[in-house]
């Protein structure tokens, strides 16, 4: 071993074969570095945001014997934060979570703001009634259910399953 092979930037093969100047991989480890710094950097309260998923909150889609019943994961947000709306054959749920807190003790006053939002725009299949949709909201998660129309429910066809 050389005191080269311990150096990161040490001259190394590019996937030609040629070697690589030490100051060109520097340079290319200095920009991961930074790319992941500013990565992280731009979520804005990031524990929000990253509960989130970056801003998009997990969700699901399920047919069910009721309908379509989409769930979607807000994990700190409160009903009044929330706004569920129906239009061009997508579920739209959009939150906003606001935090100050304020706290003045002998000798110190402390003052911290924080917020953030989440947007979701989930499309629905074909053959569901938006006219008749429920959402609920239970620890944290939004549960909304689509029931389908008598004609969607009318073109379902079982089909026999036999072996060969």
């Amino acid at each position: 071993m050389q005191i080269k092979d311990l150096v990161p930037w040490a001259r190394r093969e590019t996937s030609e074969g040629k070697e690589e100047s030490p100051l060109v991989a520097l340079q290319r480890d200095m920009n991961r570095a930074f790319e992941g710094f500013w990565n992280r950097a731009d979520r804005p309260f990031g524990g929000l945001a990253a509960a989130f998923g970056e801003g998009a909150p997990r969700s699901d889609v399920v047919e069910t014997d009721r309908g379509v019943e989409v769930t979607v994961e807000l994990p700190g947000l409160d009903e009044k934060d929330i706004d569920v709306s129906i239009s061009d054959g997508a579920v739209t749920v959009k939150g906003e979570k606001k935090v100050e807190r304020k706290e003045e003790k002998r000798g110190y006053y402390i003052s911290e703001r924080s917020y953030g939002s989440v947007f979701r725009s989930i499309p629905l299949p074909a053959g569901v009634d938006p006219d008749k949709a429920e959402a609920t909201f239970r620890n944290g998660v939004l549960t909304v259910l689509l029931p389908q129309t008598a004609e969607a429910k009318a073109q379902v066809r079982k089909v026999e399953v036999r072996t060969s």
